[in-house]
């Protein structure tokens, strides 16, 4: 996880860059009030025309990675304000260089829609992990365990994406998720991140959403317990995923600050089973009666669509609904209005905002 060194801020006014470093080798480098011309003295090679072209485009969010003249690497993440300013925090290069190599290449995330049972819109999305030449229909939401910047740099291209879905639509209340794992929970600067992140970006309490498994706490109980208040405080909201997998403890149930329930899709996939509705049935009971909003994941089939909002269910995800989506091509679905033949084949059609077309229908 790369560390946060601080804060930043660009005066569209009067064209200077400010950085306040709390403390560490980065705050001589870069405390204090600089000229663009003047910064571009202190960085390396293409890092400035990098720079001057983030901050130009900044409306969409900013995620920019900086080479200092003495080699060592800085990341500006943030977006711009009503204010007319740009600002958001300056994060150390622990990303570019972590302790098992460099990140696998091509990093490109997906989001996978969320759709609102009730509505039929997209509510929000599931960032999920993709590397160039992955298979966009695989799920390949788990970590790699060998690129231990994978959390940070989610977080950021999801905020940062989440940024601009939310200004071109319209629509505050949009949500991004996030996996979690048991490595990350570790992690001292996760808070700080995240918390720079929320107030970078300008989200919104709850639009970050961070999904936790039980098993990814199991190692650490209480320190992962507490790790996830503090994050909460932050303004993230938790959510315990692959419920009914595993272990499914209702003690972390009980303890966790969660906000909302996603229900395995192995017991999706057997709704209609009669045992296993009985079983979602009480699940989304008792969901609701600890004021937790219920998901059901892995939706491979639209014909199940009735049944979920018959039992409870506020949200829906899966390939039966929507294959995960390049940021582009969410906020075309967010933007889009369609006929009723429109939507791809295998995806609901979208009627608006996001909405879902003639998704009860038989197919």
């Amino acid at each position: 996880m790369s560390p946060v060194l601080g804060d930043w801020v660009w005066s569209v006014r009067d064209h200077t860059l400010r950085f306040d470093i709390q403390a560490g080798p980065y705050k001589e480098a870069l405390n204090g009030r600089w000229s663009l011309e003047d910064f571009g003295r202190a960085l390396d090679g293409l890092s400035l025309r990098r720079l001057r072209e983030a901050l130009r485009d900044a409306d969409q969010g900013l995620a920019c990675d900086l080479t200092l003249a003495d080699g060592r690497l800085v990341q500006l993440a943030g977006g711009a304000t009503p204010g007319g300013e740009t600002r958001g925090v300056v994060l150390g290069g622990a990303a570019a260089e972590p302790e098992d190599g460099p990140p696998r290449p091509g990093l490109r995330p997906v989001y996978q829609p969320i759709f609102n049972l009730g509505t039929g819109r997209i509510d929000g999305f599931e960032a999920l992990a993709r590397w160039a030449g992955e298979d966009r229909r695989r799920d390949a939401s788990g970590p790699r365990s060998d690129d231990r910047a994978l959390a940070a740099n989610m977080l950021i291209r999801a905020c940062e994406a989440l940024a601009g879905w939310q200004a071109a639509s319209g629509r505050p209340e949009l949500f991004v998720q996030v996996n979690l794992t048991s490595q990350d929970l570790d992690d001292p600067s996760l808070v700080d991140l995240v918390s720079a992140l929320i107030g970078g970006f300008g989200l919104a309490d709850g639009c970050l959403r961070l999904e936790l498994t039980e098993q990814a706490a199991l190692r650490d109980s209480r320190a992962a317990l507490a790790m996830a208040q503090a994050l909460e405080r932050a303004g993230a909201h938790l959510v315990l995923d692959d419920f009914g997998s595993g272990h499914s403890s209702f003690l972390w149930l009980a303890d966790l600050p969660a906000r909302s329930l996603k229900v395995d899709a192995s017991l999706i996939a057997q709704i209609g089973r009669d045992r296993v509705r009985l079983i979602l049935e009480e699940v989304v009971r008792l969901g609701h009666r600890l004021g937790l909003s219920v998901t059901a994941e892995g939706v491979e089939d639209q014909a199940v669509l009735p049944d979920l909002r018959q039992l409870g269910f506020e949200f829906a995800q899966g390939f039966g609904l929507s294959h995960p989506l390049d940021a582009d091509e969410a906020l075309r679905r967010l933007m889009v209005r369609t006929g009723p033949d429109a939507g791809p084949s295998g995806e609901p059609t979208d009627t608006g905002s996001g909405g879902m077309s003639q998704i009860d229908h038989e197919r």
